[in-house]
């Protein structure tokens, strides 16, 4: 079958789908990876895991009408000359339009992943969210069937009757994580390290990882705390000259973003992410399958990627002293990071293996 896989950033078809659409063609599909601005080294990856990269007109971010229409257009007339037999979207912008787009031009089978509610569900004001929540309804419908990366969304979307009772939905524990990519790594010694990973936005909790970094630095002058990742445009993005003051005041690290996390999760102690909602976050599985124990919130997306007292601990979203707290059990109980980072590969390896969340994606999409 020929399989168009849409989605809103181009890096994220090989960092979060490349393992599935090598699995596609693998399986003897014609598969075309399809996004916005996909640079000659995204598309140079592309077809060595034997997929055609397709350039599309779609703006990840912004409400603008007349922008969002003329997209829809193209992607319709993108549709009618590739015609694919399948169209497989994520993320919120390429499951809209690229679903509506798709019934217009013909295509048969329609389906979508939701990875996450972004700004629009958290801190979007009443109008965004009710536009985004009318335009998934309008989008969904198409699809033969949906996807969510964790119970809560799927639980979100019936209840706002985004989706109907009787609609397909499969469960998929995320994008699933390469565990041989990711490979255990002992402990370090020395001052514990404790680790961030996140686009420089306000839903992530980057401001409450800084804010509990200088509550801990304040008692416990030997911790390090280290975020990497890079800058983020939009409405919910943090200013770097705030990131600059936090590197000024002496308690925080930022080397900036890059291309291969690894190196970091090797160096760290416990890794940290205080999001208010995600699908399921990468990071947080990479960590694992690092052999890190994990900090994170009792939120949709986060909690169900932790085993409370086993492989991490759980604290309130949007709580800085909670979260130092939280971190400050690493350095009263040292032996709790090697336990519980062992324990953490051990459920990665048996729920977020990528290998079994795209059996069960491949499994979804009869292909």
């Amino acid at each position: 079958m020929r399989v168009a896989v849409l989605g809103g950033y181009a890096p994220s078809l090989i960092n979060f789908r490349g393992a599935m659409l090598q699995a596609m063609v693998q399986r003897g599909h014609e598969v075309l990876a399809m996004a916005p601005d996909i640079s000659d080294d995204t598309a140079r990856a592309l077809r060595r895991i034997g997929a055609s990269p397709v350039e599309v007109g779609l703006h990840r971010t912004g409400l603008n009408p007349l922008r969002d229409a003329a997209s829809l257009l193209r992607l319709t007339a993108q549709f009618r000359r590739l015609r694919p037999d399948v169209l497989f979207s994520y993320t919120i912008k390429p499951v809209v339009y690229g679903s509506m787009a798709a019934r217009i031009a013909g295509v048969r089978r329609i389906h979508s992943m939701i990875t996450g509610l972004g700004y629009a569900f958290g801190q979007g004001r009443g109008a965004i969210k009710f536009v985004a929540v009318n335009l998934y309804r309008l989008a969904l419908a198409l699809n033969r069937s949906v996807l969510f990366q964790n119970r809560d969304d799927r639980d979100l979307f019936r209840e706002l009757h985004i989706v109907s009772p009787d609609k397909t939905t499969r469960i998929t524990h995320g994008s699933g994580v390469d565990v041989d990519h990711f490979s255990l790594a002992a402990a370090p010694e020395g001052p514990p390290l404790f680790l961030c990973i996140s686009r420089l936005l306000k839903e992530k909790g980057v401001r409450e990882f800084a804010e509990g970094a200088r509550i801990l630095k304040a008692r416990r002058p030997e911790a390090r705390f280290r975020l990497v990742g890079p800058f983020d445009p939009g409405p919910d993005a943090i200013d770097k000259s705030v990131v600059d003051d936090w590197v000024r005041e002496g308690f925080l690290e930022w080397p900036g973003p890059c291309e291969d996390v690894r190196p970091h999760l090797r160096e760290a102690s416990v890794y940290v992410l205080p999001s208010y909602r995600e699908g399921t976050p990468r990071s947080v599985l990479e960590a694992m399958a690092v052999g890190r124990p994990v900090v994170t919130t009792n939120v949709p997306g986060c909690r169900q990627t932790v085993l409370p007292g086993e492989t991490g601990l759980l604290v309130p979203a949007r709580n800085p002293e909670a979260l130092a707290c939280a971190m400050e059990k690493f350095l009263e109980a040292p032996g709790l990071i090697p336990a519980m980072g062992l324990a953490g590969r051990a459920y990665c390896e048996a729920l977020f293996d990528v290998r079994k969340v795209n059996a069960i994606i491949l499994e979804a999409l009869e292909l």
